[in-house]
């Protein structure tokens, strides 16, 4: 089956029973939050328990936040509506996981497309900044429980042990039992190329 073919699948079958959250006890639905993300948070325990193999959840602008996290302006303002959803769906999943011993087969990332400056613009806000960022990875049979890396004292560059991005995809991959220094596939020219750059491997620290 391809992936489509397996999705579709699944949709038709048990994974369809998952969409109705109404069926999960009044403390875990609390748990997770009464908002849209800790809801999708939760639907995305019940999907992969019945076989779907990737689900994205995202915290976007909510309507009493229109920001969402591209907090050029009032960043302090916006980010006190947007980190508390945020601390408790992600907490309660991961302890969901882990209390129905799913954790060391599920990986969850916790990303975003982008680091924030170090310096507080006019606006009270914080500007795109690629020099630095942080990500959350969990569960997957990682040693997990360690800050890796660190910053210099404002955030801006990058200072003990950088972790290259090809370095965590090359995680990811291993925990789906790719080996980013063998599997190749052809772009739309019919090269082949490796999902990751041959010099990047999983990080030592995890795996």
């Amino acid at each position: 089956q391809t992936a489509i073919e397996r999705a579709v699948s699944l949709m038709r079958t048990t994974a369809r029973t998952a969409f109705d959250i109404s069926e999960e006890p009044a403390q875990v639905r609390d748990a997770y939050g009464r908002n849209l993300f800790g809801q999708g948070c939760l639907l995305a325990r019940r999907l992969v328990e019945r076989g779907v193999p990737f689900v994205e959840v995202t915290l976007g602008a909510l309507a009493n936040n229109p920001i969402g996290w591209d907090t050029h302006g009032q960043n302090f303002v916006q980010l006190k509506s947007q980190l508390p959803r945020l601390d408790r769906a992600l907490s309660a999943l991961l302890q969901d996981l882990s209390d129905r011993d799913m954790l060391k087969d599920v990986t969850v990332v916790m990303w975003g497309e982008f680091g924030r400056t170090p310096r507080i613009n006019k606006d009270a806000g914080r500007d795109h900044w690629s020099r630095v960022m942080g990500a959350l990875l969990a569960g997957g049979g990682m040693k997990t429980g360690q800050v890796i890396g660190s910053t210099d004292r404002t955030g801006g560059e990058a200072n003990d042990r950088p972790v290259h991005i090809g370095e965590v995809f090359a995680t990811l991959y291993k925990n789906l039992g790719i080996d980013t220094h063998s599997v190749q596939l052809n772009d739309l020219a019919g090269r082949p190329q490796y999902l990751v750059d041959p010099q990047h491997s999983p990080m030592r620290e995890l795996v």
